[in-house]
């Protein structure tokens, strides 16, 4: 048996990972004419007008038959085995060769699972070989991306929850990127989760698409819906499906946000919430997620890489187990039950597993591929978050340790955001603490204020229930962060000193919690202005989860505000690369513009500015180095606008009030950030 890739860039290996691709493009470009024509014989006289199509027939011909020999050449000793060949045609006899398009074009709805191959351009490295084979390769490339569109509108056109409309719309994304209708579900789905800056995140990534591609600008349509969730708050459409938004399709019908949210969303949770399956859950006196990582399959793997399957498995659950809100159940305990099934239902039954991480290793030329993806196996084992790593195979220790690093820095968050939508979306009957801190989170990031205050009230509801709960007291810490800086506390004093004394407590109630260390550290460096201490707090987070993105990103600004900018770059950009599309981004981004400015690239602090403000335009913290930068840079129209949102959040911020709070350490960076804050507009 041959395994034949042929989307991206062609491979051929056998099953015990020996590359058998051949060297010329002319054989590869016969191999895989052969391939997608399979069972089908194809005529001598065909392939060699295809391949040969400005040389006379004889010659054509007789290039064609060295072409075979070269071929059989490469395939040896299996050559023979495979190709049937006579003196009119040539054929892949049937069963000998695995080859990834036919699974693309066997998917369907119930098994979509072969649309994750689709991850190029078929045999992007053999464009040129001939007019007409290059003709015939545009034909299938052309037929090969129809298929899959049309399978991923379908799948799209079904859902409706955004939590399954987000990566069905990804997913048509990955296969036709200028597709508008799968842009606009993302940003429906985005906007009916809360997320307004992820919404317009993803038109800015639209129209940029379709510059690029078709030198257009989005649609009338798509404009109009940007304008609506600009605009409004909530904005006035509900998710629809890719039936409502294809371009061919009929012209959408106005909902009811809060109708389709309310009406909707609910019963499609209640369905997982009485699921037979959830019976075996074992109960959780504060709940968490309960998370089990299954070993990964092996596709071509040898034997001296085979352990990854396990180690892998292991090491993630060794890390995610560092994150205190989730259950871990025993990676040693699912290997044992997987060597009897792989099936989700059953694993859930047998374990009471709410997600679960499962994925393959595969071996190509020279290089290891690792797929993973997660389910949540109670709300019909949806993928929710999926991630591909090709890595060099030279030291699997490494290898090993730089992904399970990547993978639960990212997954981490968005497990915590599902719990988030899940638990929002039931009756608030009799609701545990844990249901309230949960309640809270999404609220905190949207930065309302009518809905920020609300949190405030669902977090100290959560601690006079359980004066003991320390992820509570970490979460109302967090809070007040945001209640300080926003300028909505109406005594700060006192909101700082009530900061720093749920800090404190939430770290004496669980000393070994990261996330409480960093956070403390951030309220002493940026409330306090007491950045050694506030460094030592994150030191000892990074010890204790050095995969915790947040004391990352958050150690490098006590390191920013200390001015130590070489290694306050390093720590921000090491939290980037841990969670790249982290859901608290817009906070934890701005370090990037305050370490930009005071490294005097006005610039680079001006573009992630920008991005920060369509991400979450409420936030003042980003708005002040994103302004000073402006005001550097003489941008004065564009500063003008920064600062009148600014002054909405904080009619009463002035130098002065900025002065008297910065966190800076080093005089020459406040009189810099001041400096530009005052050409920005600013009133002393």
């Amino acid at each position: 048996m041959v395994r034949l890739r042929l989307i991206g860039q062609m491979e051929a290996w056998t099953l015990t990972s020996e590359s058998i691709l051949p060297t010329g493009r002319k054989t590869r470009a016969l191999l895989a004419i052969l391939a997608l024509s399979a069972p089908r014989p194809v005529l001598r006289g065909k392939l060699a007008e295809m391949l040969w199509s400005r040389r006379p027939e004889e010659q054509a011909r007789a290039s064609l038959r060295q072409e075979i020999h070269r071929l059989l050449d490469a395939l040896d000793p299996m050559g023979s085995q495979i190709l049937a060949i006579n003196r009119d045609h040539l054929m892949l006899r049937p069963g000998t060769v695995w080859v990834d398009v036919e699974e693309v074009l066997r998917a369907s709805p119930s098994k979509p699972a072969a649309l994750c191959l689709l991850d190029g351009d078929l045999m992007e490295d053999l464009d040129g070989v001939d007019p007409a084979f290059d003709n015939w390769l545009a034909a299938e490339r052309e037929r090969l991306r129809d298929r899959a569109r049309t399978l991923a509108e379908t799948m799209l056109r079904e859902q409706s929850d955004p939590e399954m409309v987000i990566p069905a719309a990804q997913q048509l994304l990955g296969i036709d990127r200028a597709h508008e209708g799968a842009w606009r579900a993302l940003m429906r789905a985005y906007t009916v989760r809360g997320e307004r800056g992820m919404a317009i995140q993803a038109y800015e990534r639209c129209r940029t698409v379709l510059a690029d591609l078709l030198d257009a600008q989005p649609s009338e349509e798509t404009q109009r819906l940007l304008a609506e969730i600009r605009a409004s708050n909530p904005p006035p459409r509900a998710v629809q499906s890719a039936a409502a938004t294809h371009p061919g399709a009929r012209a959408e019908q106005p909902r009811d946000l809060r109708t389709s949210v309310r009406h909707a969303l609910p019963e499609a949770r209640a369905d997982a919430r009485t699921d037979p399956r959830t019976e075996a859950r074992p109960p959780n006196p504060r709940g968490g997620a309960r998370v089990g990582v299954l070993p990964l399959q092996l596709v071509g793997v040898g034997e001296n890489e085979a352990h990854l399957s396990t180690g892998l498995a292991e090491e993630i659950t060794s890390a995610l187990a560092r994150f205190r809100w989730m259950f871990l159940v025993s990676s040693s305990s699912l290997a044992r039950y997987a060597t009897q099934t792989r099936d989700e239902t059953a694993i859930r039954r047998a374990f009471g597993i709410d997600f679960l991480l499962d994925g393959t290793i595969q071996r190509v030329p020279d290089r290891l591929r690792i797929s993973l993806r997660l389910l949540d196996l109670r709300n019909g084992n949806q993928i929710v978050w999926s991630r591909r790593f090709d890595r060099d195979s030279h030291d699997l220790l490494t290898l090993q340790d730089e992904i399970a690093s990547e993978v639960v820095a990212q997954i981490d968050p968005e497990i915590l955001l599902i719990e988030a939508q899940r638990v929002s979306a039931r009756p608030s009957h009799d609701p545990t603490a844990y249901d309230l801190l949960l309640r809270s989170l999404p609220l905190i990031s949207r930065l309302e204020k009518p809905l920020f205050m609300q949190a405030g009230d669902l977090l100290r509801q959560a601690m006079a229930q359980e004066p003991d709960y320390a992820a509570a007291h970490t979460w109302a810490a967090y809070w007040h962060i945001f209640l300080v800086g926003q300028g909505w506390s109406r005594d700060a004093a006192s909101s700082m000193a009530e900061a720093g004394r749920l800090a404190e407590r939430a770290v004496s109630l669980d000393p070994q919690d990261a996330k409480a260390l960093t956070i403390a550290g951030h309220i002493r460096a940026y409330m306090h202005h007491r950045q050694r201490e506030a460094i030592a707090l994150h030191e000892r987070a990074l010890m204790l989860n050095p995969n915790l993105a947040m004391a990352w990103c958050l150690s490098g600004v006590a390191l920013a505000y200390l001015g130590e900018l070489d290694e306050a770059e390093r720590r921000v950009l090491r939290y980037k690369k841990l969670s790249p599309l982290d859901p608290h981004a817009f906070f934890f981004d701005t370090s990037l513009i305050i370490v930009a400015l005071l490294r005097h690239d006005y610039e680079a602090a001006v573009v992630t500015g920008r991005e920060v403000s369509e991400m979450n335009p409420g936030f003042s913290a980003a708005c002040k180095p994103y302004l000073a930068a402006l005001g550097h840079l003489g941008q004065l129209q564009e500063a003008d606008i920064v600062k009148r949102r600014l002054l909405a959040i904080q009619p009463d911020f002035t130098i002065s009030s900025f002065v008297a709070t910065s966190p800076f350490e080093r005089a020459e960076d406040l009189e810099h950030f001041v400096a530009g804050l005052r050409l920005g507009g600013i009133d002393e």
